[in-house]
């Protein structure tokens, strides 16, 4: 499990291709590994993936075909920056909300717009994932744990300070950018359910 509070940038050093798999090898920041073991589960961009080799403070992992598919992992090449989050161990504060690392659907990047003190992302995801996005409702977006402020049909923003730029890769971003999206497991069971009693979403209340 994973909190959704990034914990740096790393750097893609090298993908290594081979027929359905690709292989990451990432460099993290100075003392960001220690204690990782082969085995040991790391979110990159939010995906969770396995430890399958250390060599001081770069790590392998291995990112299968469905894996590729589903993410952008298959849209990594070497230089590219990704956010990461170790696994979470018991007693950890949950500073976001409980992700499992398993990602749902990816979203584009459509309009960034930048103001004194803030960024407000707006993404498209697939219609079939919008009847789970809600204002003021959880997302993951790349690992990062964030709150959605307005949602248009199959649109949504996110309101990003200063902080978040820094610590993650909202910061460099552009139109046209694709993003992981992992939806909050329990907004997910509640919509099932009740679209399987036979009730739509509910309308937004007008302004």
């Amino acid at each position: 499990m994973f909190t959704g509070i990034v914990q740096g940038i790393a750097t893609i050093d090298d993908v290594i291709q081979a027929p359905g798999l690709n292989t990451l090898i990432v460099s993290f920041p100075e003392g960001r590994v220690q204690g990782v073991e082969t085995g040991a589960s790391v979110a990159i961009n939010g995906t969770c993936l396995t430890v399958t080799r250390q060599e001081g403070s770069q790590l392998h992992f291995d990112a299968m075909q469905e894996t590729l598919k589903t993410t952008t992992l298959g849209e990594l090449s070497a230089g590219d920056g990704v956010n990461f989050e170790r696994a979470a161990r018991v007693g950890d504060e949950i500073g976001g909300h409980l992700l499992s690392g398993h990602i749902h659907t990816t979203a584009e990047i459509v309009r960034i717009v930048r103001s004194e003190n803030n960024v407000t992302l707006w993404f498209e995801v697939p219609g079939d994932w919008a009847p789970y996005i809600f204002p003021k409702g959880y997302i993951a977006i790349n690992g990062a744990s964030l709150t959605i402020g307005d949602v248009e049909e199959n649109r949504f923003n996110v309101h990003l300070i200063p902080e978040t730029l820094r610590a993650t890769t909202f910061g460099t971003v552009t139109e046209g950018d694709k993003v992981n999206i992992e939806v909050d497991s329990q907004t997910q069971a509640i919509v099932d359910t009740l679209t399987r009693m036979g009730y739509g979403r509910p309308q937004q209340a007008p302004e």
